[in-house]
């Protein structure tokens, strides 16, 4: 295994939750993408939106995914359309492990119809908007995430971070 995890996947697939606890069982740090362009930018991503659109957002999330590239020993949780852009993914898999965390519609539809005010692309849909938003997204970025080293498919929605480091093994 590469000294990097990029963990890829729609948003509400777990990935900050999942990258959190398998970077601690594998004694790595672990980094949220999203956090980490918010940090360095001194701005909300829904500002990022707001002020430069999502050109503005996905040429800054390229430029800090680029920045991860000396970084060891990490377990990367990346945004959900990271891989979709630029040579994102090409990029991720020459230079460390992505792992696509593949969960089924009902469950994203579940866990992000109580995130819509915080999530721009999400903003103001109802539940079968949302269900009809996530269905066109994943079949437009299933190409890009199928691209990963490994996929982990959620079965329940119930798995655990325990169930992928068994699922890596």
């Amino acid at each position: 295994m590469k000294n990097k995890i990029y963990l890829v996947g729609f948003m509400g697939c777990g990935k900050s939750y999942m990258g959190k606890t398998l970077a601690q069982s594998l004694g790595w740090e672990f980094l949220d993408m999203d956090d980490f362009l918010e940090a360095n930018e001194g701005m909300t991503i829904s500002q990022i939106f707001a002020e430069g659109g999502e050109s503005l957002f996905r040429e800054l999330e390229k430029n800090y995914l680029r920045a991860t590239f000396d970084f060891e020993n990490t377990v990367i949780a990346t945004g959900g359309g990271a891989p979709c852009f630029f040579d994102n993914m090409d990029w991720m898999n020459a230079n460390g492990t992505t792992i696509y965390l593949d969960a089924p519609i009902a469950i994203l539809v579940d866990r992000l119809k109580k995130e819509t005010a915080h999530r721009p692309l999400l903003a103001n849909k109802t539940t079968e908007e949302l269900h009809e938003f996530i269905q066109n997204k994943l079949t437009e970025r299933s190409p890009f995430y199928n691209k990963s080293n490994t996929i982990f498919t959620y079965q329940t929605g119930l798995e655990t971070p325990a169930d992928l480091l068994a699922h890596l093994m």
